[in-house]
C-alpha cells in the first residue's frame, strides 16, 4: 500500500519536474545566472542537474500533500498496532 502511495507522489513530482526544466531552461541560459550577485560556478549540465533536483523535491512535496489531504479519517487515525496491543485511546473496532 505504501509502495503504491510512493508512486503517486515520486512518478506525478517526476514528470512535472521535467517540464519545469525544459520550460525553464529552454528561456534561460544556465551561464548567465548568478548566485548572491557571483556567477554559478557550475558548468550547464551542473546546473541542469540542481534544477531539475530542486524542481523534483519541491513537486514531490506538493504531490505529498495532496496525498495526505486525500486520506479518508480512518486512514490517517488507524491503529497500526494489533488489537491485543493497542494501548488506551487507540480505536479497537478497525480491521486492516
Amino acid at each position: 500500500m505504501y509502495s503504491k502511495r510512493l508512486m503517486w507522489i515520486v512518478w506525478p513530482a517526476f514528470l512535472v519536474a521535467c517540464v519545469l526544466e525544459i520550460l525553464l531552461f529552454s528561456m534561460v541560459d544556465p551561464q548567465d545566472l548568478q548566485w548572491f550577485g557571483q556567477p554559478v560556478t557550475l558548468s550547464r549540465q551542473g546546473v541542469y542537474t540542481v534544477a531539475f533536483f530542486v524542481f523534483w523535491g519541491i513537486t514531490m512535496v506538493s504531490s505529498a500533500l495532496t496525498t495526505l489531504l486525500a486520506m479518508s479519517p480512518f486512514e490517517v487515525n488507524r491503529c497500526p498496532l494489533p488489537l491485543d496491543g493497542r494501548p488506551e485511546g487507540c480505536p479497537k473496532d478497525q480491521s486492516c
